[in-house]
Formats: C-alpha cells, structure tokens, sequence
C-alpha cells in the first residue's frame, strides 16, 4: 500500500515539476509578449505626440486617430476598414437598396481602383464602365496612394454632378476620360423575364430585399409563360453581381435547393464556424437551370454560384469568377462608426475555397465586345440585291404538299422563335448560349 502511495505522491511531484519546467517558458515568453505591445503603444503614443507638436501644420486630432485606425485595419486586406459614422450609414442604406453615387462596386490593386463590376442601369454602366477597368484618375487628380476609401470619397458629390473618370482597360492602348452625371441609385435586386420558353432572372446585387424580389419575379414570370408546365429552364444571371448579404446568398441557395450544405465559414478558431444546409422545397421545381458569371461576379454570387455548382444543380456558363471568399462583419464601435473586418473564409459545399481563384464555369463562353453601330446604308439596290432570299421567293415556286395548314403555322412560328434567338445573340451571346442548353436539355428530355 506504501508503494503504491510513495508511486502516486512520486507521479505527482514529477508531474509537478514536469508543469512548472514547461509553463514556466510559457508564462515568461506570454509576459514577453504582452510587454512589447505596451512598449508598441507607447511608441505609438510617442509618434502622435511628436506629430501634434512638430508637423509643419496643425492637424485634427480625431483625424489622426481615424487614419491611424484605418491604416492599422486596411493593412491587414483590402476588404477590412474603418467606416466613419456617415459611411458606416451610407452602407446601411446601400443595403435597403437606394442610394447616391455612379453604381459601381470597386476594390483596391496595385495602388489603383479596380472596378469589380458597374450595377445595372447605373451612371457607371451607361457610361461604358466595364468590369475590370482600373480608375487611375479623378477630375484629373491621381488616386494612387490614397486608400479604397480615400479614392470612393472623392467619387461621391450631389445627384446631378458631373464626375471625370480616368480609365486604364485591358486591350485599350492609351487611358482614356469617362464623364458620368452622378444620380440617385435605386437598384431592384432581381428582374424577371422570360425569353422564348426560358424565365431569365437578373440578380444585379444581395441587399436585404433579394429574396424576396427573387420570389416574386420568378412567379410572375412562370405564369407569364402559361405556367410551370410551359418553362423549359431557368437562367440565373449572376454577372457584374458584386455580392453583398450572406444571408441573402444563403436563402437564394435554399431557393433552388431541396438538402446538402449550401455553404461553410471558417473562422480563426473551430468554435466560430458555421454549416448553412438547405430545406426542402424548389423554386424551379426540379426544372435544369444555367448559371451566368463573369469576372464582375463576386462574394455571394459566387457562394450561390458555388452551391449550385457542388450539387449539380446548375450548368455554370461564362467566365471566371473574381475570387472573393472571405467574409467581412460590420462591428460598430464607439462614436457611431464600424469597422469592417474580415473575420472568416467561406467554402463551398464539397470544401473548395474560392479565394483568389474564382470558380470555372462548367463551359467557358466569352462575351464579344460591343459591336460599333452600322454606318446607314445608302446603297438601297446594293442592299435589296443582297438579301437573304429561298425557293420561296421565286415567282411561280411550286408549294409544299407534305404539311398541312396547321404544320405550316408550327413551322413559321417556330422559324420565328429561332429568328429572334438570333436577334439575342447578337445582344447577349452569353445568354443566347445559355438558353440555347436549356433547350437542347428540354429536346433530349423529350426524346426519352
């Protein structure tokens, strides 16, 4: 019994005294630690007392403290920053869908703005602005060295102002000026319509009214069409969508989905991460649906997008995704402002990350550039004697024996709807593309 007491009490003191060898260094390095962030902070200190004392001219000490935050918060990636109170409510309203400024959604590269992509319909995109282009001037001052948020305020003024961008686009050789009126910017969130057999629907961004815009158009479109019973397809038409609410993402997800994991965020530690799954019931109610993207496709059009993907839900088409997969939350802090900070990555359901990479489309089909308009034709001879023209149009042609009155109705009518997909193509080659699979998807079902 002594043994066994003497070998316990023996295990404790060496256990004892394995602790303190190993939590010894711990706790010294941990002490360490802490000591050099005091003496950081009072570095800090010293600098902006030196600053208040001796640069060349007074400065606002609140200023200072804000630019010193912000740099702390911008340092860390370009999607986490200070919002001071007045962006921190313009960015409330932004997400209630109405706001002023030229409608584009932009990010920080190589010192530069990068447009991420023009909102529908907006100042920016009726001026031409493009996914992709690099904004290097403003009324003909240079943003670069200034911070995203910097360069944003100087692109703000009164609804009604005019604002002289300069552009630096890929393919173009020289920079060249955009003049854009500022206007008040009210975005519908979803835009249904339908194309043939085919409802198309629009997602310009993820503010708090997606969903719910989404529901409604697409049941608006379906009975346009006669029904479900008449719709061949859905396309979900996610391009130059910048993203926006998470949860808004999640629900649409949910829309065209009946189980499985839509999406998963992974923060710092294991305790704050999150599975999204879906519920039952579709939308679409099993019909195929296509998927567009492109470059100006980013955050929660990609989590959609992912989604879809991951359960085969949807035939991704278009180009390559912009590659935004991490997560920003707004925290408000003292003084009415907020700080943006990226706290976690998001994951698709089969547990791919999409930072930095984007997601490939399924089928990869560019968008040829916008064609100039046609010069009039004056030549009217010329132009009549080049038309398209078929046995039909021969005086004296002999008719068709084999179809009766109604069969000739279904062929013209069908030769119509296959000239006005010709139409599309010529206006969105993309969306042709996508509707043309959705076809082909109800041609083979049919077949069965």
């Amino acid at each position: 019994m002594r043994k066994f007491v003497f070998a316990a009490l023996g295990g404790t003191l060496a256990g004892l005294l394995l602790s303190t060898q190993i939590a010894g260094p711990l706790i010294a390095q941990e002490v360490r630690k802490t000591a050099s962030v005091y003496e950081q902070l009072d570095l800090f200190g010293d600098i902006f007392e030196r600053i208040r004392a001796d640069y060349v001219e007074q400065v606002d000490d609140a200023e200072l403290i804000e630019a010193a935050i912000n740099g702390m918060l911008t340092s860390l990636d370009p999607h986490s920053s200070y919002l001071p109170p007045e962006d921190y409510d313009d960015m409330r309203v932004q997400t209630r869908g109405s706001f002023g400024g030229l409608g584009i959604e932009v990010t920080q590269e190589e010192g530069f703005v990068k447009v991420v992509s023009p909102m529908d319909g907006t100042p920016a995109d009726l001026a031409g602005i493009e996914a992709g282009d690099f904004i290097t001037h403003v009324d003909g001052e240079s943003v670069l060295g200034l911070t995203l948020d910097q360069a944003v305020e100087k692109m703000r003024g009164p609804v009604g102002s005019e604002i002289i961008i300069t552009v630096v686009r890929e393919g173009t050789p020289e920079p060249f000026d955009v003049s854009i009126i500022r206007d008040t910017i009210k975005l519908t969130a979803v835009k249904g319509r339908t194309e043939g057999q085919t409802v198309v629907l629009r997602v310009t961004t993820f503010n708090d009214q997606t969903y719910a815009n989404l529901d409604e158009s697409l049941k608006t479109a379906v009975a346009e069409a006669g029904g479900m019973d008449k719709v061949n397809g859905f396309v979900i038409d996610l391009r130059n969508n910048p993203g926006g609410l998470l949860n808004q993402a999640i629900e649409v997800s949910d829309a065209f989905l009946d189980a499985g994991e839509i999406v998963s965020t992974r923060g710092r530690s294991a305790e704050e991460s999150e599975r999204f799954n879906a519920t039952p019931g579709d939308l679409a109610q099993g019909k195929p649906i296509v998927v567009l993207i492109n470059g100006g496709s980013a955050s929660a059009s990609e989590i959609v997008t992912g989604a879809l993907q991951d359960h085969r839900r949807a035939i991704v088409v278009g180009t390559k995704s912009f590659g935004k997969g991490s997560v920003q939350t707004v925290i408000p802090v003292k003084g009415d402002g907020a700080m943006r900070l990226t706290t976690a990555r998001y994951y698709t359901p089969s547990g791919r990350s999409i930072q930095a990479l984007g997601i490939a489309p399924d089928i990869v089909v560019q968008q040829p550039p916008r064609k100039p308009e046609p010069a009039e034709d004056t030549d009217k001879a010329a132009s009549a004697a080049t038309m398209d023209r078929s046995e039909a149009d021969l005086r004296g042609a002999l008719g068709n024996d084999s179809m009766t009155e109604d069969e000739k109705r279904l062929f013209q009518e069908e030769q119509a709807r296959a000239e006005e997909a010709a139409k599309l193509r010529e206006e969105d080659y993309q969306l042709a593309y996508a509707i043309d699979i959705l076809k082909g998807l109800t041609a083979i079902a049919s077949d069965k």
